[in-house]
């Protein structure tokens, strides 16, 4: 029963060490900047961990371009950084989960 009650304990600790070092994590990331480009680095999207866009940045030569084709390149490169934001997660939740295998669906509190 000592045993049984030891090892729940030491579940319990890494549990606790794995939520603390999540929400650290989660701070990081949300300081994190990422730069999403579209239209070859004509349009740029600065976007933090929060998926807030903190700047858009349109190159001279965009601005004679027409209307729907700045606006289509302005989506592109927002969406070019929701996509580094979320690769920048996996991998930081990658380097803290690392070596434990969760089944799948199981949440640590404070992971998501």
């Amino acid at each position: 029963m000592d045993n049984m009650r030891g090892a729940l304990g030491n579940i319990m600790r890494q549990a606790q060490e794995m939520q603390a070092k999540v929400q650290q994590m989660q701070e990081d990331l949300a300081n994190l900047e990422v730069t999403g480009e579209s239209g070859a680095g004509m349009v740029k999207a600065v976007m933090n961990g929060k998926h807030e866009v903190r700047a858009i940045k349109l190159s001279d030569e965009l601005m004679t371009e027409d209307r729907e084709v700045i606006e289509d390149l302005i989506a592109a490169a927002v969406n070019d950084a929701v996509q580094r934001v979320a690769r920048q997660n996996k991998e930081k939740m990658a380097e803290v989960t690392g070596g434990l295998n969760l089944p799948p669906g199981f949440n640590i509190p404070g992971m998501g």
